[in-house]
């Protein structure tokens, strides 16, 4: 399906005259301009409309219930982008399906010092290295209550980056109160166990802490679906140490994955690594790939997977629903591709399921696990 001439003529502008200047600049401060920009046009409804008819691509046939909740697609921003969740009215028009804010906190966070995000062109890559940087819990409900999004939207809970919550009652309390201040606003939770840039790693994918942790969860009491997001850096024994956790909590979903620490896994020389913090974009999409695919053999799709990582075309997400995903997520792609890439990438899976005739994306989840090169 031939994209209109204005995509490609927003596709071209971006590629040509947009993206050298942007990345010549701090990728922070491009990041925080954005989102002032992404502000204003979200609070006048004609540059909404505008947006919308620029950008958003519809079709039936990417339509899907996911644990309950209705997706116009599947093609969503991830947790990472939008920390203090300004975006909301604007998120739809631009295309995309559903959002995942945050990580949000418990309690207000600064982030690590700076600088923090790094672009790594060769690799089509982001090195991150904000370290939860986000308003808090409180301050983000606040801004979210009474808002009608066009969108599902959700909610990453974190444990706040401070030796506050290092010790693991305290990073409990931590998750529990993100989830407690979004009770009556998410649609769904992501417990983001994986942040690499956080004070005290990732005590989380310890089994016996994580246990503990969704215990926690469990006891909450919450209506909403909840998704746990995992990092790349686990070997095969570490996931099915996980997944024996999750199977005795309730757990909707699985979120794979965050940000790679290892470069190497990626084929990155560490002499090549412009800072500090995990990686995305390519470097992080065959770790990806091999998670969702092992993960959907070995629970027989018992949970909904959300494929993140190396998302930048079509043919990315579609790879990705194939291997078990029934959502995917995408932040660098957009970064290195443009703003249009969302509506590109919705207007080719629709192409590509009506080829290999698929009525709908959840007839295409998983049937690619198992085939050669999967």
């Amino acid at each position: 399906m031939r994209d209109p001439f204005s995509t490609r003529l927003i596709e071209a502008f971006y590629r040509r005259a947009a993206k050298p200047l942007l990345f010549r600049a701090d990728p922070e401060r491009v990041h925080d301009r954005f989102t002032a920009i992404g502000r204003v046009l979200a609070s006048i409804e004609l540059t909404r409309r505008a947006t919308r008819a620029l950008f958003r691509f519809d079709d039936p046939v990417l339509e899907t219930v996911v644990a309950g909740i209705r997706f116009a697609n599947p093609v969503g921003l991830a947790a990472g982008f939008d920390k203090n969740a300004q975006l909301w009215n604007i998120l739809p028009d631009v295309g995309f399906g559903f959002a995942e804010f945050g990580s949000i906190t418990g309690r207000p966070c600064a982030g690590n010092p700076k600088p923090r995000l790094w672009r790594m062109p060769e690799h089509e890559a982001l090195q991150v290295y904000y370290g939860l940087k986000n308003d808090g819990a409180a301050v983000i409900a606040a801004r979210l209550h009474g808002v009608h999004p066009r969108m599902p939207i959700g909610v990453s809970a974190a444990k706040t980056n401070s030796p506050e919550t290092a010790e693991p009652d305290a990073a409990i309390a931590d998750y529990r109160a993100v989830l407690d201040a979004f009770r009556d606003i998410a649609d769904y939770y992501t417990v983001n166990i994986s942040c690499p840039n956080a004070y005290g790693g990732q005590p989380f994918t310890d089994p016996a802490l994580l246990d503990r942790l969704m215990s926690a969860v469990d006891t909450g009491s919450y209506l909403q679906p909840i998704f746990v997001k995992l990092s790349p850096d686990l070997d095969d024994a570490q996931q099915d140490a996980i997944l024996e956790v999750l199977d005795g909590h309730r757990v909707h979903g699985i979120v794979c994955t965050n940000l790679t620490k290892d470069p190497r896994s990626a084929g990155i020389a560490p002499e090549r690594v412009p800072g500090r913090g995990g990686i995305s974009g390519r470097a992080v999409q065959a770790a990806s790939e091999h998670q969702l695919s092992r993960i959907w053999q070995r629970t027989h799709g018992k949970y909904v997977l959300v494929g993140v990582g190396g998302v930048f075309t079509a043919e990315d997400a579609y790879r990705k629903i194939r291997l078990g995903a029934s959502l995917v997520q995408l932040i660098t792609g957009m970064v290195y591709r443009g703003p249009q890439v969302i509506g590109q990438i919705n207007r080719g899976l629709a192409a590509l399921l009506r080829r290999d005739g698929f009525s709908s994306i959840t007839e295409a989840v998983g049937v690619g696990v198992g085939e050669k090169g999967s």
